[in-house]
């Protein structure tokens, strides 16, 4: 009688590579199809630590059948080993950094790319589509952050402590005195305050790429930079404009992306693909499995649906 295999297919996991962009290095999780058919952007929100988005990323390449190359990019200066000299880096600057990635690393392909973003990731995302128009088929922004709550006492005590050197000082050097733990002892902290939910991969990315006193810094100062640029309306025109290639996912209880704005985005560009997630995920979905699990398939559901269609037309 043959021997059954009971093994399962192994899982396609991520690259990890670093590119120097615009004379700083970023770190990047990647996955590269042997066939690909569309190239998947993904830009992380803030913190902008690819590490936190391992698992999504895998899934989302599982669900596409194989068939994409996936790129994630994390923002300049964020992560243990990218501290940029102790330079400090704004919105509009992570925005210009990501514009030329695209145009150094996907400048001579044809392949389309797929744009994603998080958070502020999809406030990047849209202002990453109006420079690259031409490579760009389609956009998806998850949990997004477009524009400011002012009904949101956590964005008010953020803008505040990023606003405020010493606050924002404070802040860095206590994420960093956890960092300089015995690795045991920081990984212990960073469990008991982030919780049980949080995945292993989370709770990694935390420990080995949040807790430096640079990054930190430049999480705050993005931050800050991110308040005063958002307390601008979205650009109405743009979505309008490009609405039949853009989708947005909301969450159903997210301070950052609340459900008033998703409305307004509904009366401002009718016909608009949006969709609300009712599943009990946070704003912050990559860090437990469920999440990066059921983000992922709603993703790979759009594109395909969406690509599909135009195929066929």
């Amino acid at each position: 009688m043959d021997k059954v295999n009971t093994e399962l297919p192994q899982r396609t996991q991520c690259v990890d590579r670093r590119c120097i962009i615009s004379s700083f290095s970023v770190d990047l999780l990647e996955i590269l199809s042997k066939k690909p058919s569309m190239h998947v952007f993904f830009i992380p929100g803030n913190p902008g630590i690819v590490a936190y988005y391992r698992d999504f990323i895998e899934d989302l390449f599982e669900n596409l059948g194989g068939n994409a190359s996936i790129t994630a990019i994390s923002h300049t200066a964020q992560g243990r080993k990218a501290v940029a000299n102790g330079r400090l880096f704004s919105l509009q600057e992570q925005i210009d950094h990501k514009v030329d990635f695209i145009e150094q690393e996907m400048g001579t392909s044809e392949i389309p790319v797929v744009l994603v973003g998080h958070s502020i990731g999809a406030y990047i995302g849209l202002e990453v589509f109006k420079r690259t128009q031409q490579k760009v088929k389609v956009y998806v922004g998850l949990y997004p952050f477009l524009t400011l709550n002012k009904d949101s006492s956590t964005q008010s005590i953020t803008g505040m402590v990023a606003r405020s050197p010493i606050l924002s000082g404070a802040v860095s050097l206590l994420v960093s005195l956890i960092g300089s733990l015995p690795a045991w002892i920081s990984e212990t902290l960073v469990r008991r305050l982030l919780g049980p939910s949080w995945s292993f991969t989370a709770i990694d990315a935390t420990c080995n790429h949040l807790l430096e006193y640079h990054t930190m810094r430049n999480v705050l100062y993005m931050a800050m930079t991110e308040f005063r640029e958002l307390s601008a309306e979205p650009d109405w025109v743009f979505m309008r404009q490009k609405k039949n290639q853009i989708a947005f996912l909301f969450g159903d209880d997210d301070h950052w992306g609340p459900l008033t704005h998703f409305e307004e985005i509904s009366r401002q560009v009718p016909g608009i693909d949006l969709s609300i997630e009712r599943e009990g995920l946070t704003h912050g979905f990559s860090c437990t499995v469920a999440g990066s699990i059921w983000v992922a398939r709603y993703v790979a559901d759009f594109i395909r649906n969406k690509i599909g269609a135009e195929t066929k037309s």
